[in-house]
């Protein structure tokens, strides 16, 4: 198995193997982790591109904002999802880390019976308020009717969506990048082939769309179990008399990062609210930059998850100087991350806008995305690897606590003062919000991994 000089990207690691990430360059760890879960990550957030891609070509505004409408509250979930998949990795990574193979198993299987009830607890509550929640966010009339039509349809695979999660994030606390990728790369493949079929083939337009979204997160699921099952048997038996206890230790770390990461759709769902008193062209370009935005971005928003487990091992190792080198590395490759990807915004902004059929409004906030507004990124990719530290470091409520502030004092305000000036403003504020919170969340970071090295425990 992988050491000192094996490649982190031959065989996959056990349970029973030496710990991936505790030797070997951690910038390589970093990097490997982060683009294979990124690929995994923006496969997800694909399958909306995708969808908004093709309900793009049908040319009716209401529809595409429906779309708008729509994600934010598969945002919601998709957060919730996220949030568990943390606390799935930080605490079997922390087993895995110490060696304790047989524990890492039993908390694999008791991850995912958490996970399939909360999901579907979230499905059912979102259900019975669906119409009250698209209608508060602004949609009305014809919009408000596709939102809901869509969304009937797709909150069924809820948790199939949570636990196809769960296995990738099993598997990422394994060190088998590669695989955690597939499983949700399944999933924008399938939607890619199903899309054109059912949207403009049998004329279901954007239930159609809600359809495939179903099957493809179901394909994710499948996959996910078989690796989880047969390639890397990660499951063991559930033991009741460990189950509320094991629950407990999921819920300590997940029930933090579940809430700092519901921050960010809370947030959102204030933009669209604000982008709605425009009309459906705004709400149509805020609809496309938050679905171009983690695909883009893609790298970015994969830190947080992927970076987790090499805490995590290292943490459990007691390796406090690598945990340490972890949080810098991870900076510097957000950074040229960043970098890189708002040049190729900035440089292909007329290809997206012709891409999506935008005119007017919407290919205005598109353009001033591109451009401009993309660079916000340094500081929300600063407060992602700053809450993958606190999540993974016995942290979690700052996590919760950095998002939230983000999510409200550093967008409701400053979209508000936004809207004075008109859509393009409801664009601008909240990036500037978003400054504060994340420079001071990495400075936090540091003093916490500092401290960490001067604790005689860990």
């Amino acid at each position: 198995m992988p050491n000192t000089q094996t490649a982190v990207t031959e065989a996959p690691a056990t349970p029973t193997a030496t710990p991936r990430f505790v030797s070997g360059s951690l910038l390589r760890h970093v990097v490997v982790m982060s683009s294979t879960g990124a690929v995994g990550l923006i496969a997800i957030f694909l399958v909306d591109l995708i969808n908004l891609f093709y309900i793009s070509r049908l040319g009716q505004q209401a529809v595409a904002a429906a779309v708008g409408f729509a994600g934010v509250v598969t945002f919601f979930q998709l957060a919730f999802c996220i949030g568990m998949m943390i606390g799935i990795s930080a605490v079997v990574s922390k087993a895995i880390g110490a060696q304790r193979q047989q524990d890492a198993k039993r908390l694999g299987s008791t991850s995912l019976i958490l996970m399939a009830g909360l999901c579907t607890l979230v499905a059912s509550l979102s259900y019975v308020f669906l119409s009250p929640i698209l209608t508060l966010l602004g949609a009305e009339g014809e919009t408000h009717a596709q939102a809901y039509r869509y969304l009937q349809i797709s909150l069924a695979s809820v948790p199939l969506l949570g636990l196809s999660m769960g296995c990738a994030s099993l598997l990422r606390s394994v060190g088998d990048a590669k695989l955690a990728m597939k499983v949700t790369l399944v999933g924008a493949l399938v939607t890619a082939a199903l899309d054109p079929l059912l949207i403009f083939g049998l004329q279901l337009n954007l239930e159609g769309a809600a359809i495939a979204a179903v099957v493809a997160r179901a394909c994710m699921l499948l996959t996910g179990l078989y690796a989880v099952l047969r390639t890397h048997q990660l499951l063991g038996r559930i033991e009741l008399a460990s189950l509320a206890a094991d629950s407990a230790m999921f819920c300590r770390v997940a029930g933090p990062a579940i809430l700092a990461n519901l921050a960010t759709p809370f947030g959102a769902a204030f933009v669209t609210y604000y982008m709605a008193q425009f009309g459906p062209a705004a709400v149509a370009g805020q609809a496309t930059i938050e679905r171009l935005t983690p695909v883009a971005f893609g790298l970015v928003y994969a830190l947080s998850g992927a970076i987790g487990p090499i805490f995590g091992q290292n943490l459990g190792a007691g390796r406090i100087d690598r945990v340490q080198q972890t949080l810098r590395d991870s900076l510097r490759f957000m950074a040229m991350v960043v970098g890189m990807a708002w040049l190729l915004l900035a440089a292909g902004q007329n290809a997206v806008i012709y891409a999506f059929s935008a005119s007017g409004l919407t290919a205005e906030l598109i353009s001033l995305f591109c451009s401009l507004v993309a660079a916000n990124f340094f500081f929300v990719g600063a407060l992602f690897v700053a809450n993958a530290a606190f999540n993974n470091l016995g942290k979690p409520l700052y996590s919760m606590a950095f998002n939230w502030a983000k999510a409200t004092l550093g967008t409701i305000p400053f979209a508000y003062a936004g809207a004075h000036f008109g859509a393009t403003g409801v664009l601008i504020g909240p990036a500037l919000g978003a400054v504060v919170f994340g420079v001071l969340a990495v400075w936090v970071a540091f003093r916490l991994t500092g401290s960490l090295a001067n604790s005689p425990t860990t």
